[in-house]
């Protein structure tokens, strides 16, 4: 039984993973997005790893996807309607911006001193540990806390360059 459970949520998660390069409608990629999620979050729940799958739907079929319909919604220009550029001195400031922003990640990832990952030594045996939120908390906040902070950078990015492409005349 769980053989043919793994065959059907791997099938759905690989067949809505096609349907989301398939569709020409941004809107309903992001709705296919969601069923691969939540058919992988399904095969967690297979795996043991109840914390990870709960995650998997409460933060990215839930928020980011939130977040990406949002931006979908925000950026559905209609068609027909010129496209004015006013601000094109702004584009000569990105290449010393990339380069300020290259030299400061250079510059953070020189500085940081890496570290052991934290062993779980508090538990008794390593594999009843592996994905519970003791963890998972202490690897991400020890070990992985550089690629984390850098995560929520990238996102933050992301919003605030959707919401400066959305902007409407006059606004």
């Amino acid at each position: 039984m769980e053989k043919v459970l793994f065959i059907i949520f791997a099938v759905v998660a690989v067949l809505s993973a096609l349907n989301i390069l398939l569709q020409r409608s941004p809107l309903y990629s992001a709705l296919s997005l969601i069923g691969t999620l939540a058919s992988v979050s399904a095969l967690f729940v297979m795996l043991n790893a109840q914390f990870i799958a709960a995650i998997q739907i409460v933060v990215y079929a839930g928020a980011i996807m939130v977040l990406f319909v949002f931006v979908i919604m925000l950026l559905n220009e209609p068609k027909g309607v010129p496209h004015i550029d006013k601000q094109r001195g702004l584009r000569f400031l990105a290449i010393p911006f990339a380069g300020l922003l290259l030299a400061e990640a250079f510059y953070v990832v020189s500085s940081v001193q890496l570290q052991q990952p934290a062993t779980l030594s508090k538990v008794e045996n390593p594999d009843q540990a592996f994905g519970t939120t003791w963890s998972i908390g202490t690897a991400l906040y020890t070990h992985y806390l550089l690629p984390f902070e850098v995560t929520s950078v990238l996102i933050l990015m992301a919003v605030v360059g959707a919401m400066v492409l959305a902007r409407r005349d006059g606004d």
